[in-house]
């Protein structure tokens, strides 16, 4: 295992190598893969090469376990070349989040307490990756335990993003997400409780699924009847995006929230006539919360695409009353039982705003819980009744474009002071509340070239509307086409 160098400063850096490999998209790889064109050892030798040359400039991914992933590649090449069936991923390479248990992988979720740390077992969505047949090339970099969404930790320090090195790529799931627009790997798993898979593929310019509780099982568990964490595809374009939810997504007996409906649903073509869908739109949740102009602008310019295509389109949202206070006492709950223990043992060893948080969930009492519960209750009946009116809410994915990274979060957005490093994300975790799938899509830059993503968020557990929903979008825009420039 290898860590990479980070560079201080951006320099120029030379054309990216194997374009014709590395900005392909999955489902591409994955055809050619198959009819031969393409072995798994060439692809994943010039994604080893591309990583070599811009991983350290970006930091994205920090264990490396390239020796393996060869040996992997070689012998998936034998079972294809012998007629053995082969899964929907053959050959396509990935670098796991680095929350994400991987047997015989170092798993250090961005913390000093567990730099050493290597599990014996697969999280479910990893085990089905390589049964579907990906092949690992490492871990990807998280903020310290997925804490906040600017990956940055003392392990391995900040990934940046590849639009432009001197900003931020977002997280938790940040170097999965600079690992994608840097084409280091054309698919990602990653998670999201307040907005982790979301954020940095805003970001980034990529694509990213919070789906429904369930539809993505999760184990090892400590919680396992919670519903604040899920884990969910990220990939360059939408159809990779189902693609990969199509292998992650099913039940699974060691997940008692696991949804049954095959996933086989989702690997089908996504086109469809969008002429039918009803969209209502917001740039500021209702005026709920700040949002940057630059943001706002996008959100607004996306619901004309909407118009442009047919749909039926309203300027609407419903009330997040709410949804504040649903998130952070759920999210404090769930720090407290997951990090008690460690900041109990080594307070030092822990950043301050994740110790401040970890005491708020500790501190927390039954009632407390009893009120956040009745509320998100309420949050799923209004979000229930709104969806009959509508298919689709679009909305921006965080207030503000990608900022420097060398702070911790915004301290205002659109002039208004943030309090603490989770104000700036209400536009994503307020959604998180709900409970409802959003899918984050790549819907322009501002002025100074900087991405920016709006989500589309529909009924619960109707991940099928807003990938069709974003299809639609992205074959009518092409904004994730745009690459970053080195």
């Amino acid at each position: 295992m290898t860590e990479p160098k980070q560079t201080a400063q951006p320099k120029q850096t030379a054309q990216p190598l194997h374009p014709e490999i590395c900005d392909a998209t999955a489902s591409e790889l994955a055809r050619r893969l198959r009819a031969r064109e393409l072995s798994a050892r060439e692809v994943v030798t010039a994604h080893l090469e591309r990583i070599e040359q811009l991983n350290p400039r970006i930091n994205a991914i920090v264990t490396l376990t390239a020796d393996q992933a060869l040996k992997d590649a070689a012998a998936a090449d034998e079972r294809l070349a012998h007629g053995e069936s082969v899964g929907p991923l053959h050959g396509l390479p990935v670098a796991h989040k680095d929350t994400h248990n991987t047997a015989g992988i170092r798993t250090t979720h961005g913390s000093p307490l567990l730099a050493d740390h290597v599990p014996e077992h697969d999280d479910i969505s990893i085990e089905r990756m390589r049964a579907a047949g990906a092949i690992t090339l490492g871990k990807t970099n998280v903020p310290e335990f997925g804490a906040g969404s600017h990956t940055v930790n003392p392990l391995f320090g900040a990934t940046r993003n590849p639009y432009d090195l001197t900003k931020s790529a977002g997280g938790s799931s940040g170097g999965a997400a600079a690992a994608l627009a840097a084409g280091l790997h054309p698919l990602a798993d990653g998670s999201d409780m307040g907005g982790s898979v979301r954020n940095p593929a805003s970001f980034c310019n990529v694509v990213g699924l919070r789906p429904s509780p369930g539809r993505v099982p999760l184990w090892p568990n400590f919680t396992p009847w919670a519903t604040q964490v899920v884990q969910g595809p990220m990939a360059r374009t939408v159809s990779d995006a189902a693609l990969l939810l199509s292998v992650m997504a099913g039940p699974d007996p060691r997940c008692p929230i696991s949804i049954s409906e095959d996933p086989a649903v989702f690997a089908r073509p996504l086109a469809s006539d969008p002429r039918s869908l009803r969209v209502a739109w917001s740039p500021d949740l209702g005026g709920a919360v700040p949002v940057e102009p630059s943001v706002a602008a996008v959100v607004e310019d996306s619901a004309r695409v909407f118009t442009d295509l047919g749909c039926t389109v309203e300027r609407d949202c419903p009330d997040f009353a709410g949804a504040d206070e649903v998130f952070r006492i759920l999210r404090g709950w769930q720090m407290a039982t997951s990090l008690g223990h460690a900041l109990g043992e080594h307070r030092d060893k822990v950043k301050p705003a994740l110790a401040a948080n970890v005491e708020y969930g500790m501190g927390l009492t039954g009632a407390d819980l009893g009120r956040a519960e009745l509320l998100h209750g309420e949050l799923f009946h209004l979000m229930r009744e709104f969806f009959t009116r509508y298919d689709v809410l679009l909305l921006p994915v965080s207030q503000v474009p990608p900022f420097p990274v060398g702070i911790e979060y915004p301290a205002e957005v659109a002039g208004e002071a943030m309090g603490d490093y989770l104000d700036w994300m209400k536009s994503a975790y307020y959604v998180s509340a709900t409970g409802c799938p959003s899918l984050a899509v790549p819907a322009g830059f501002t002025p100074d070239g900087l991405p920016v993503g709006v989500q589309l968020v529909g009924p619960h557990r109707d991940e099928l509307t807003v990938l069709r929903a974003g299809h639609a979008f992205e074959q009518a825009t092409r904004h994730g086409d745009r690459r970053p420039t080195w």
